[in-house]
């Protein structure tokens, strides 16, 4: 025995004997003791010396407890607890049996009517314990031991004391967290500060699936890999590997796992009664399970391009049946993966929606991630798809024309119209506007939004453009979106104060002007489809509710469809619908935090994926701050460059787009309260409370500080457009405008100096980048040649590196500018493609080191669609609309 049991041995000498040792796990290491007080077996755990001594003995001792009165057939009793010559113990029975463990290391997989049951006597425990407010944490295979076949949960409370004393934050410390990464809720992973009950069902449905699969859902050489996993991947369906699993199990199982603790069972009772019941309940999670991508879920790999192709063939004739018959609610719902193929990655959602399918659901086109961003064409019924053109450098916002033989695309010549047949491109000039933000096709001709005034139009054959409706720019309306009509005429509309479509959805009547509220809350696309209504919220979660058009109103509650539909931050989701009913969205991925040099070499800095957002190097260039999005929430954290640990600066569930104040010690950030989006300050450290620095009508975002102390900051208050304003460092706060007009000025950045303001206005009828002396006066320098954005100063002041469109497709330019009385641009020189690194708007997505060295937010070749037939089949068992 080491010293330390050979002390704790004779310290305990009147109470326990210790004979031996049963095992060591990351917390604890157990003894098989014989109790001399009353004559039997017990399991005698010694908490490791470490984590007793960063949680505190006496905390710990008085926090475990409360799991003491937890009596429970299928609950591993708490004998004793206390502290013996500076070592911390807790007894509990022993039992001579095995762990579900060493049970799945023998057998790999147990019968299904077995694993059932084992999962629903370890859910009648955990509902048993979450009655009385006890939330185990780490509910795996090693704790869940079996007496007789039947189930007892061991260590209950362990997790829970360890989180509740004093330095439970310090566990990190020791090299140990609270729970197991393979069975880590997406919450817990994230280190979410309430753990509720939901955790629990989550990680008893991920070892419910052990016990059917094999493996766990997700899997990785590493606890961050595992953990990248449970934040952005769906599990892998149950029954296709495994016939014999009832569905409704599955059902049950996946509906355990879903990402979103709202999505899941309301207790640990209900997915114990989903387990038993193959009734309404367990058909209603089979159909979320199946919308979010799992279930019955045909899936292909990039590789099986032939397969998917024949699949699509063979689904009954799906796709032309879908176009010709009116869906109807017990349809059967198909889901199919549709691939871009290799040589045609999809583009990124920067810029405009960059897939289109047309009215009758059988022809696609995308646009791709190679050269000039190609337009491809997939008409369903061929295995690969073919080239339509060669975009122009600037397209954005297509739409397939009613009849499908053309193709409309945004760019800043006009409205490109494209022949599907291959024909000659012409193109509209738009009278009085030269760039337009949104583009689709109605009827017989195409609707727009130009950017300079947010009104919805009519774009007719000689470029005039017919009014429909405007936004209200008193009540801060910025811009109206189309994204269907509705039988009648009446218009689905989204209204927004943003510069992107996210805001309340409306019926809006061409002929009168008429609007009625449909979803008054934030929405980034729609779509109508024969009484049903589908659309997408800010965080990609696609919904759909039975739906009333002549009331304007849901008739029933809503049901999820997929999950993670990918949305670049600042534009729209790329989702499109057909007529006929039919779906194509790109499912979102997973980031890289890359470092990147002039030649375009890069490497990662991070280690693990997440959706990054709004990288920057902190002033002594040894830390990042960064964002990212988890489940429906945002929040700054800090990469430690030097051994790429993350901490967590905000808890605000929508902290983003952090700037570093001057010494380093503070981070502003954006966050919303209140529907409102202000300027908040906290310390680098997430010390302290978050302290708002200024909140105003309209929303304000900090993007740069000045030497002095003053922020540079975005707003679209009391305008349809954006506006730049600098904000004093002391006394009256009010914003001043730096920049402003009828059209939007965004992407401010300041020169090291201070000198110099570089920013992005569309004044010419397109986004480029211009220089001007701040705080000014002074006149402005074009910087950028046929369009520009995002503009990064090197640390020296002496380079502006932007992002452009070229011949030769996207580039990062680093153009040397000469100061003088006005800023002269002396060079403008290519450094690498930008394909591959996503964008971002109003504010640069990447940032520059002192030596020259690029942090940017790279993408993967994303490759693959989803295309979903009749899903108002998913709307069946809706429950009615909530009165």
């Amino acid at each position: 025995m080491s010293s330390t049991i050979t002390r704790l041995s004779a310290a305990l000498a009147d109470r326990y004997v210790i004979e031996r040792e049963l095992g060591a796990g990351g917390m604890a290491t157990v003894y098989l003791a014989h109790d001399v007080r009353h004559d039997r077996k017990v399991a005698l755990k010694v908490l490791r010396p470490e984590l007793s001594a960063i949680l505190g003995a006496g905390r710990f001792l008085a926090e475990i407890k409360t799991t003491a009165n937890l009596q429970h057939p299928h609950i591993l009793s708490l004998f004793d607890s206390g502290e013996a010559d500076g070592t911390v113990f807790y007894v509990m029975p022993y039992v001579e049996g095995e762990s579900l463990r060493d049970r799945l290391t023998r057998e790999k997989q147990l019968p299904v009517e077995e694993a059932v049951r084992i999962a629903r006597e370890v859910a009648d425990a955990l509902d048993y314990a979450h009655a009385h407010g006890v939330v185990h944490r780490d509910i795996k295979p090693e704790n869940i031991l079996l007496h007789g076949g039947h189930a007892q949960v061991a260590d209950f409370g362990i997790a829970l004391a360890a989180s509740r004393s004093d330095t439970g934050s310090r566990m990190t410390e020791t090299g140990m967290s609270l729970g197991t990464p393979h069975y880590m809720s997406p919450e817990q992973a994230m280190g979410e500060r309430e753990i509720t009950a939901k955790s629990d069902v989550y990680a008893l449905g991920c070892v419910l699936y052990e016990m059917l699969l094999g493996e766990p859902p997700f899997t990785g050489p590493t606890a961050q890999s595992i953990v990248a996993k449970v934040m952005t991947e769906v599990p892998r369906p149950i029954t296709i590997h495994r016939r014999s699993v009832p569905p409704h199990v599955e059902g049950a199982v996946l509906g355990a796992l879903e990402k979103l603790p709202a999505d899941r069972f309301s207790s640990a009772a209900e997915f114990a009664a989903a387990l038993a019941d193959s009734g309404t309940t367990a058909r209603r999670l089979v159909a979320a399970s199946d919308a979010g991508g799992r279930g019955s879920a045909l899936r292909y790999s990039r590789g099986r391009v032939l397969a998917a192709g024949l699949a699509l063939l063979a689904a009954g004739g799906a796709i032309g049946w879908a176009a010709t018959r009116r869906p109807a609610l017990d349809q059967p719902v198909g889901r199919f993966v549709i691939s871009t193929g290799a040589d045609a990655p999809l583009a990124a959602g920067f810029g405009g929606t960059n897939v289109a399918l047309s009215a009758d659901g059988q022809t696609l086109v995308f646009r791709a991630r190679t050269g000039s961003g190609q337009l491809y064409l997939r008409r369903m019924g061929d295995l690969v798809p073919t080239l339509l053109r060669e975009a122009s450098t600037d397209l954005s916002g297509i739409a397939i024309a009613p009849d499908g033989r053309s193709v409309i695309a945004s760019s800043s010549r006009g409205v490109q119209r494209l022949p599907v047949d291959g024909g000659t491109p012409t193109t509209v000039t738009v009278q009085g506007f030269s760039a337009l933000t949104w583009i689709s096709w109605f009827a017989a001709r195409p609707m727009v939004t130009p950017l300079s005034s947010g009104v919805l139009a009519w774009l007719n054959e000689d470029g005039s453009l017919e009014t429909v409706a405007r936004p209200d720019t008193a009540r801060g309306e910025r811009a109206l979106y189309a994204f269907g009509q509705l039988p009648g005429g009446r218009l689905m509309v989204i209204v927004t104060s943003q510069p992107n479509p996210s805001g309340p959805l409306l019926a809006i009547d061409p002929r009168d002007g008429r609007r009625d509220t449909i979803l008054p809350a934030a929405v980034v696309w729609a779509g109508y489809d024969h009484g049903a209504l589908a659309w997408v919220v800010p965080d990609g979660t696609l919904l759909a509710a039975r739906f009333d058009a002549g009331r304007a109103a849901l008739t029933s509650a809503p049901v999820t469809l997929a999950r993670n539909i990918q949305i670049a931050v600042g534009w729209p989701p790329q989702v499109t619908m057909s007529r006929a009913g039919s779906i194509v969205y790109v499912p979102s991925q997973s980031l890289d935090l890359v470092v990147v040099d002039r030649s375009g070499r890069y490497r990662d800095v991070a280690g693990v994926q997440h959706r990054y957002h709004s990288p920057r190097f902190s002033p002594d260039g040894r830390s990042v701050a960064v964002d990212f999005t988890h489940q429906s929430s945002r929040d700054v954290w800090r990469l430690e460059l030097r051994d790429s640990t993350l901490r967590r600066v905000t808890f605000e569930a929508d902290g983003h787009d952090p700037v570093w104040l001057p010494g380093g010690d503070q981070i502003l950030f954006a966050s919303g309260r209140r529907g409102i989006v202000g300027i908040w300050r906290r310390n680098a450290d997430g010390s302290g409370e978050a302290e708002s620095v200024l909140t105003q009508a309209g929303g304000i975002t900090a993007l740069a500080v000045a030497r002095d102390g003053g922020i540079i900051a975005q707003t679209s208050a009391g305008n349809a457009s954006w506006d730049i304003v600098a904000v004093p460092a002391v006394g009256d706060r009010r914003p001043r405008v730096l920049h402003g007009s009828p059209f939007d000025e965004w992407y401010p950045a300041l020169s090291p100096d201070g000198r110099w303001l570089a920013y992005v206005t569309s004044e010419s009828g397109r986004y480029e980048v211009y220089v001007r002396p701040y705080p000014g006066p002074g006149a402005s320098t074009l910087v950028s040649q046929q369009g520009g954005s995002e503009p990064v100063w090197s640390r020296r002041g002496d380079e502006l590196f932007y992002r452009a469109e070229t011949d030769a497709g996207p580039q990062l330019i680093a153009a040397r500018l000469q100061p003088g009385t006005v800023a002269r641009v002396v060079s403008r020189t290519p450094l690498f493609a930008t394909t591959d690194y996503e964008a971002a708007a109003p504010h640069a997505n990447y940032d520059v080191s002192a030596d020259g060295q690029f942090l940017m937010v790279r993408m993967g070749r994303q490759s693959e669609m989803v295309l979903l037939q009749t899903w108002t089949g998913l709307l069946r068992d809706a429950a009615p609309a909530a009165r």
